[in-house]
């Protein structure tokens, strides 16, 4: 299966940093990532990104500049 092919099926993943990617589903989730649960075609996928990856700054910048210690991971 091509990372190309307009037919692939993909997963939504995140870090620890709340940083999303896609990942083709026929492989292993690599480790520091966890799949989000969201799962389709690559432009379905990257559009799902789009809608929920709304502020691009690493969790741990978010904490550091907000002053607080719990920012929520999705």
């Amino acid at each position: 299966m091509a990372i190309d092919d307009s037919e692939a099926t993909f997963l939504v993943v995140i870090n620890d940093e709340a940083q999303y990617s896609i990942w083709p589903s026929f492989r292993p989730v690599p480790d520091g990532w966890a799949a989000t649960g969201f799962t389709g075609r690559k432009a379905e996928c990257l559009a799902h990104v789009d809608e929920v990856w709304t502020d691009m700054r690493p969790a741990s910048l978010r904490r550091a500049l907000d002053g607080d210690a719990s920012v929520p991971r999705t």
